[in-house]
């Protein structure tokens, strides 16, 4: 039996508890939380097919007792099961929701017959997060959004970040989400009381200086870009990414910031804000380019940040702030309001720890925030986000980070399926809440018996061979449309084809096999798998046959591939619309054109 993450403490006794049908869920006099005991009855209904009753008082022999324990950390529990009964103590309502998260996770495996044992479990960090980005291409719906809390709050993680551009619904800015399916206010009132109710703390975070593509491209807030000449005239995905910065020169763009911070701040509970405020590549290169000059381009960032932290501040709230541009001048984090939090990302396998160690000697308060490995691929890259994550999660204990917020970007479309990043969301789960980790093979069996039912326990080191086979990976799909890279069309390159298509055959055959090992409910997600292994192997034969046919490289040469690729995509909508909006699915539908257009142009 498993149990992720895993406890501090465990130790297995003699015997088995029998969970009998008569038994009841009593909870103690003076405890007061009922939300957690109907979570655990629901579950058991679900799980066993019978519900014992909740009620309040003394509890006879076989009972579940609920009992509060003020000696206990406010998330810490202890669970002792023996053959008369299980106790569950707990500091505080927060301590209670994991202790039924364990027991939940322990029923799903053994069922009514429970080994006995005593856990005494608590967080090693206070924060864990998760950050998903709704911005770049996917829109997801409300209940995928709430389906996602669940899965938070199951692997005990108390953070939620959804990244907003121009994705939310702004007063009077029609002109940015236009044509989008935005999250309304509404929406974010009712994520954000879900979400309350398990113990998820729902933080806002909107970008306010770069990453504005869509706002500073509409006549209205253009005059605000700080390089309005490098904004292209047709959308391109890669764009997106760059050029897209305020201009801190224009007194404007200050107060526009702080109008979307205002506008934003009153739908959440949290006490945080997340002000992002990365990837500023423009700054100093346009319109402020004198300004930079004159007083310097950190001095420009530093300014713009301090003055947005401080409006948090002046509204109750503790600013977060995207930590990449600052890491290049980590002293100066002194001179900005000392309880802002500095999100230090890296999504490396073998990140370094130069940063963390950097903004530590500094005396920056920080998250440290590695990545779950899904933007621009078919399917997450599911080793490397191990190494990243198991890497990160280490700094984060080593220098006492306040939190860890696990990543999970959209880039150039959000073409993988959100459940895809899964895995990697349980290793931040994991390892944020116990610093002892686990090997790539050990956790990996335990998610995919907890998380997916697969009784062979191989689910996931199935999915994890994926990650090489992608040789036309979606960035050079929109490079070679957006500016004609051709970096793909090389002997070496499609060499490899012929190796990763094989490996994505095998890989087909095998989640076929595994069908019978996964629970019912979790089945539905194996077709999502298996038109992504076939997006994956359909764009190296693409990928192939344009190297050959226009580069004169050797490949094999494939024949339909545009109406292979057609019905391809037909499929690949199906399984959009199973969780996410409309958003931006037309973006990936004109590559799609445009790819089936040119295979048509080389007779394919």
């Amino acid at each position: 039996m498993y149990i992720l993450p895993v406890p501090q403490h465990w130790e297995e006794k003699e015997g088995l508890f029998l969970l009998d049908y008569h038994y009841k869920i009593v909870v103690e006099a003076t405890v007061t939380v009922y939300e957690y005991a109907k979570l655990l009855q629901e579950d058991l209904k679900k799980q066993l097919g019978y519900a014992p009753a909740i009620t309040r008082g003394e509890s006879s022999a076989g009972d579940i007792l609920l009992v509060h324990n003020s000696s206990l950390l406010e998330e810490e529990y202890h669970l002792d099961i023996c053959t008369e009964g299980l106790h569950l103590k707990f500091g505080s309502e927060k301590g209670l929701l994991y202790g039924v998260q364990t027991l939940r996770q322990m029923v799903s495996q053994v069922g009514a017959l429970l080994p006995c044992c005593e856990i005494k479990d608590y967080p090693n960090i206070a924060n864990r997060g998760y950050y998903f980005d709704v911005t770049r291409g996917r829109i997801p719906t409300m209940e995928s959004l709430k389906a996602l809390a669940d899965k938070l709050s199951y692997y005990k993680m108390n953070q939620l970040q959804l990244y907003i551009e121009h994705s939310y619904l702004f007063k009077n800015q029609s002109e940015v989400w236009r044509d989008d399916t935005p999250l309304t206010a509404q929406d974010i009132m009712e994520l954000d009381a879900y979400c309350r109710g398990l113990n998820i703390e729902l933080v806002p975070s909107v970008s306010t200086f770069g990453h504005l593509y869509k706002v500073l491209n509409t006549k209205t807030y253009g005059v605000f870009c700080e390089a309005p000449e490098l904004v292209k005239e047709e959308f391109s995905f890669n764009d997106r990414m760059h050029h897209h910065t305020l201009d801190v020169s224009n007194k404007g763009s200050i107060e526009f910031a702080k109008k979307q911070i205002e506008e934003f701040l009153p739908l959440f509970t949290s006490e945080h804000f997340n002000i992002c405020a990365d990837e500023t590549f423009d700054l100093g290169k346009g319109k402020s380019r004198e300004l930079a000059e004159n007083k310097g381009i950190h001095r420009l960032y530093l300014d713009f940040v301090k003055e947005l932290c401080e409006f948090v501040i002046e509204k109750g709230k503790r600013p977060m702030f995207w930590g990449d541009v600052i890491a290049g001048f980590p002293e100066t984090i002194r001179e900005l309001p000392k309880d802002v939090i500095c999100l230090n990302w890296g999504y490396a396998a073998e990140q370094r720890e130069n940063e963390t160690k950097a903004l530590f000697d500094a005396g920056a308060v920080q998250y440290v925030c590695p990545g779950v490995g899904g933007w621009n691929q078919f399917i997450n890259l599911i080793e490397c986000s191990y190494h990243n994550i198991t890497k990160m999660c280490s700094y984060a204990h080593k220098y006492q980070a306040l939190g860890v917020l696990n990543t999970d970007w959209g880039d150039f479309g959000h073409i993988n399926h959100p459940e895809f990043s899964t895995t990697g969301l349980i290793y931040g789960a994991a390892f944020s809440w116990n610093q002892k980790q686990l090997t790539f093979s050990d956790i990996n069996r335990q998610i995919s018996c907890i998380e997916y039912g697969d009784n062979s326990e191989r689910f996931v080191d199935r999915i994890a061979t994926s990650g090489s086979t992608s040789v036309f990976d979606w960035w050079h799909v929109v490079m070679y449309k957006e500016y004609g890279n051709t970096d793909f069309a090389t002997e070496e390159t499609m060499v490899r084809v012929s190796a990763a298509n094989e490996v994505l055959h095998k890989l087909k055959r095998e989640l076929y096999e595994g069908i019978v090992f996964m629970k019912p409910e979790k089945r539905g997600l194996l077709k999502a798998y298996l038109v992504a292994v076939n997006g994956i192997e359909l764009f190296n034969n693409i990928g192939a046959t344009i190297a050959h046919a226009k580069y004169g490289i050797n490949g094999e040469v494939k024949k339909d591939l545009a109406k292979e690729l057609e019905y391809w995509f037909y499929d690949y909508k199906e399984i959009w619309r199973t969780d996410s909006r409309e958003s931006e699915l037309y973006r990936l539908q004109e590559v799609i054109i445009w790819y089936g257009d040119l295979l048509r142009n080389l007779g394919c």
